[in-house]
């Protein structure tokens, strides 16, 4: 069940917005958390069990590390952090790593002459990297003494397993919503305000991302001497514009949902496609995963603080953990390392001399090594990824008729394309400034400034309930997450 269902928008979250709002305040918690156990139960079965056990044993973690702070016990407080968090980890591996080790040992086996390791598909419970960063998250928070430990094992089990971010983010973390757990304020403007920005994210993801996702679906299925230069072209930017508007319309719908039930979550994207350097990128694209790289991993190592040669390790570290956390492939390592990269040479100077060309060619750069990038993460193989870039950069023999280019562009997906390309610009902020601006100059009419947001507002809603209602392509790309 995914925010984007039927059952979800016409049954699931009218039924919980019902019994939240006509519960006693005390019970309310109580609520969100049955609905939340509900709903990845809904979709994951009996594996909601891994969830559980993730919530039991950051919960008893943070017990322990209270105890020993509150006896002076510094040495046990650190060595229930290191098991709270290789405990986690370890969790992660079994269920996401645990196929990937086992194959690529295998091979190391067979040619070794020991024989091959045979395990059976390990199910991938959704959002479990999502909740167990979360988890991490709780246990370094109440170490770094940023909140208390939490003591009642529902009110963690609520923060872990919230349904609004519980499977496709943003990654909230503990010390963010700690004190809005335990009260949270309700009013008629932060609903409407998170009805808004839930619509907002539902038509990003059901009227732009999913027909975009069509197109890139369709290229990408193209063996490599059926893949023109152009054909490659258009199936990487419908996949850049695809993972944007899916993933910011994820989050979109996730921050609209907590304000419906009175949280308060931080944004997670902020147009990433109009910065001039990657480091700029990464400080707008998946805020909330960049940011806790930084603040639980790259900075203690020492981020840039340490040596030159310690500062890239810090770096790759990094972005070999964001690659393979987004997925068990070597595709994703590829993915990760060539970002560290460009990241080490914009540390290294070549951000000061990026910094004095022309700021379209700044924008260039950015997008090129993007694009180029996306294909390692897009691709199902390392082997279909120089295929496709070896199209891209026009080295195929390959040319692709009229025919060709109908097949993978249907008109919705080229209204997508003029649409989407738009708005991944702050285009829409400042026209709804200026008219704002003209509206409120004049006498007693402030009262029009709400007519075109509504419009747009409701115009989107009931295009995007038509094609929930009629369309049967609706993919959750973070499965692998």
């Amino acid at each position: 069940m995914v925010f984007s269902s039927p059952i979800f928008l016409f049954g699931f979250l009218p039924l919980v917005l019902l019994f939240y709002y006509v519960s006693p305040r005390q019970l309310r918690n109580a609520v969100l958390l049955a609905a939340s156990i509900l709903f990845y139960a809904w979709g994951e079965g009996f594996y909601v069990g891994v969830m559980l056990v993730s919530i039991l044993l950051n919960y008893l973690c943070g017990l322990l590390m209270g105890g020993a702070m509150e006896a002076g016990q510094h040495v046990r407080v650190r060595m229930w952090l290191a098991l709270g968090i290789a405990a986690n980890v370890l969790l992660l591996i079994s269920f996401k790593y645990a196929n990937f080790i086992a194959d690529n040992l295998s091979v190391l086996t067979g040619a070794l002459g020991l024989g091959r390791l045979e395990l059976a598909p390990v199910h991938l419970p959704l959002g479990i990297s999502f909740f167990t960063f979360q988890a991490i998250s709780y246990i370094v928070d109440v170490y770094r003494k940023e909140v208390p430990v939490q003591r009642n094992l529902w009110n963690l089990a609520l923060y872990i397993s919230l349904f609004p971010q519980l499977i496709a983010g943003p990654i909230v973390r503990y010390h963010d919503v700690a004190a809005q757990i335990l009260g949270r304020s309700h009013s008629l403007e932060l609903f409407a305000s998170g009805v808004q920005r839930f619509v907002y994210g539902l038509a990003k993801k059901v009227l732009l991302a999913n027909p975009l996702g069509e197109v890139a679906d369709n290229v990408f299925a193209l063996q490599g001497d059926e893949l023109s230069m152009g054909l490659a072209w258009i199936g990487i930017l419908a996949y850049a514009l695809q993972i944007y508007f899916d993933f910011s319309g994820y989050s979109d719908m996730a921050i609209g949902l907590g304000r419906m039930f009175g949280f308060r979550f931080l944004e997670n994207f902020n147009y990433p496609y109009i910065a001039r350097s990657l480091r700029e990128f990464w400080r707008r694209w998946h805020i909330s995963l960049s940011s806790w790289f930084r603040d639980y991993v790259y900075i203690p190592l020492g981020g840039s603080r340490v040596s030159t040669p310690r500062v890239y390790a810090n770096l790759f570290l990094v972005f070999v953990l964001t690659g393979f956390w987004h997925g068990a492939s070597w595709n994703f390592l590829v993915w990760g390392l060539s970002h560290g990269v460009f990241l080490a040479a914009e540390h290294a100077g070549f951000s000061r001399i990026l910094a004095r060309l022309w700021a379209p060619l700044q924008h260039a750069y950015l997008l090129l090594v993007v694009l180029f990038t996306w294909v390692f993460f897009r691709a199902e193989s390392l082997g279909q990824s120089l295929d496709y870039l070896q199209a891209m950069a026009g080295l195929g023999a390959v040319q692709s008729s009229a025919l060709d280019y109908h097949r993978v562009l249907s008109n919705e997906a080229l209204l997508a394309f003029a649409v989407g390309l738009p708005l991944c610009l702050p285009l829409y902020r400042g026209l709804k400034e200026k008219v704002a601006g003209l509206v409120l100059s004049q006498p007693g009419a402030a009262w029009l400034i709400h007519v075109p947001r509504l419009t747009l507002l409701g115009g989107m809603f009931f295009l995007s309930l038509l094609k929930v209602s009629a369309s049967t392509y609706n993919p959750f790309i973070y499965f692998r997450f």
